[in-house]
């Protein structure tokens, strides 16, 4: 048996439930070798290191 439902829902108040879906601001930190905004947990774009520790080598 599936769902029935007994009225229409209006598009107002189908649209008031999308309403909520929007996308956020990504979560930028400074990098602690460099100061560059990057996220957090992730290898610094600029410098190329994690933690303090060079993991990659950047040109």
């Amino acid at each position: 048996m599936s769902i029935c439902p007994k009225n229409k829902s209006s598009k107002g108040r189908r649209d008031k439930r999308r309403a909520n879906w929007k996308m956020s601001v990504p979560n930028l930190v400074k990098c602690s070798k460099c100061g560059e905004l990057m996220m957090p947990h992730r290898v610094c774009k600029a410098c190329g290191s994690y933690n303090k520790k060079e993991v990659i080598s950047v040109d």
